[in-house]
C-alpha cells in the first residue's frame, strides 16, 4: 500500500495534519497531489502550544510541511479491501502484444521492411 493511495483514498473524510512547526490542522480532505501537498475543508487550526483556535473555510498545506498525518481506520480497511480484490484488467503479451499485428518495427535490415 503506497502512502499517496492510502491519502486519495480518504478523500472527502476527516483527517488530522500535525505541520513541523508544531500546528495541527483538523478538516475534510478535498484534494492531495503527488508532492503531497493538501488541500482540507472546514479547518479547525490549533497553534502549536495548544491555547489557541482558529476556524477555516479552506487551506493549502505545502506537503513539505508535514510531519505527520492521521487518517480514519475505516480508509485503511477500504485500501487493504480493494487491493485485495482481483482486477478484471485484460492479458497482455507483454512489449505491445495483443493489440494486432500494426506495423511494428519491421526488422529487415534498413528499409524496415517494405516491399
Amino acid at each position: 500500500m503506497l502512502p499517496l493511495s492510502l491519502i486519495r483514498a480518504a478523500v472527502n473524510h476527516p483527517m488530522l495534519v500535525e505541520l513541523k512547526n508544531g500546528e495541527s490542522y483538523n478538516g475534510h480532505l478535498v484534494n492531495c497531489d503527488h508532492y503531497m501537498n493538501i488541500i482540507l475543508r472546514g479547518v479547525t487550526l490549533t497553534s502549536k502550544d495548544g491555547d489557541r483556535f482558529w476556524k477555516l473555510k479552506e487551506c493549502y498545506i505545502r506537503g513539505s510541511t508535514i510531519k505527520y498525518l492521521r487518517l480514519p481506520d475505516e480508509i485503511i480497511d477500504m485500501v487493504i479491501q480493494s487491493e485485495k480484490r482481483p482486477r478484471g484488467g485484460r492479458k497482455t503479451r507483454g512489449r505491445g502484444g495483443g493489440r494486432g499485428r500494426g506495423r511494428g518495427r519491421g526488422g529487415r535490415g534498413r528499409g524496415g521492411g517494405r516491399a
